[in-house]
């Protein structure tokens, strides 16, 4: 086995241990795949608990120290070209790192009633965000005499990103994803549950490798198939990460991606006539401007202003955290006291 056919290109010359690939997260432990084959691994516990260290996710490329009989030490996290995280809910918010150092992102949405198009502008800004190619996949086409009214759905917010209509049961457009399933390359599967994301690794496998769940008549929601994060390699040497199905993505720092996703709206920021407009009332007002005229519909505008105050900056999220912690070891430090 040669870690090389896994997509790794950087030079890992001088660097402590062996490099490898986490495969898949399970709380504390990782599986990996090295030159020795697959196996386990933890973490170096001086090095990422004292925050020197970025932790590891499904995709990352790591350093390890081999155990044979055992369970590996992983000690260093190698840089990453492209990064998927979302914000974790909770009183203290949190960066989770869901998939890293791949090439696209397959946007995945059912024909059916898990289509929707607010859905998929968030989508759209994390993949943006991620530093990958973000491409839709309309999938089960099989259930739909007539497809275009989706896609002209898709076009209003799809500001460029391929669009590709196909059916994993009748192998329809599947041929049409050949130019991003190439040799070494990888490509993150993200959609909802019971969109099909299982369904079209076994069909781009050729063979039954994930199981698939039913849907559920009442909803057309899917049963969770996948449970966790993890990275595949089909026969023809391309990777797949299939993730779980996430319904609802926490908006993180998406500046650059609600550059790429919302280009409609934000070609039209900053020129209003007075810097501090709120696009509400005033005067000279470039955005409400344009919807008058036609050219920016409304519901692209209200969806970029909930999106935008949904995000939470990283800066803030740090002050927060802190503020938290001092918090904490206060009343620790005033029980002890007592």
């Amino acid at each position: 086995m040669n870690i090389c056919d896994y997509g790794l290109t950087q030079s890992t010359e001088g660097l402590p241990g062996i490099p490898a690939r986490v495969t898949a997260v399970h709380k504390e432990r990782y599986e990996i795949v090295c030159d020795r084959g697959i196996t386990h691994a933890r973490l170096k516990t001086s090095e990422y608990y004292a925050g020197n260290e970025a932790f590891p996710t499904t995709g990352d490329f790591v350093m390890i120290q081999y155990i044979p009989n055992g369970d590996s030490v992983i000690l260093h996290t190698l840089p990453r070209k492209t990064l998927f995280s979302r914000r974790e809910p909770g009183s203290v918010p949190r960066d989770q790192a869901v998939a890293a150092t791949f090439d696209s992102v397959f946007i995945m949405q059912s024909l059916n009633q898990d289509f929707n198009p607010k859905r998929l502008e968030r989508y759209l800004t994390l993949a943006y965000q991620s530093g990958a190619t973000p491409v839709i996949l309309l999938t089960k086409a099989d259930l739909v005499a007539d497809t275009w009214d989706y896609e002209m759905q898709v076009e209003r917010v799809a500001m460029g990103a391929a669009t590709h209509v196909v059916s994993a049961r009748t192998g329809y457009g599947l041929a049409r994803l050949n130019a991003y399933l190439q040799p070494g390359k990888t490509v993150v599967f993200l959609g909802s549950s019971g969109v099909g994301k299982s369904s079209l690794v076994n069909a781009l496998a050729g063979e039954e490798i994930m199981g698939v769940g039913g849907i559920r008549e009442d909803d057309s929601k899917g049963r969770h198939t996948t449970t966790h994060r993890q990275l595949i390699r089909l026969q023809s040497g391309v990777m797949i990460i299939d993730t779980p199905g996430m319904r609802e993505l926490g908006m993180w720092d998406v500046s650059e991606g609600m550059g790429e996703a919302f280009s409609d709206v934000e070609q039209y920021l900053g020129t209003c006539r007075f810097s501090d407009c709120r696009h509400e009332k005033e005067p000279g007002c470039a955005i409400r401007a344009a919807i008058e005229r036609g050219e920016l519909d409304m519901g692209r505008w209200q969806s970029y202003q909930k999106l935008k105050a949904e995000a939470v900056d990283k800066e803030e999220m740090l002050r927060r955290k802190n503020a938290w912690s001092k918090g904490v070891a206060k009343q620790i430090k005033q029980l002890k006291k007592k």
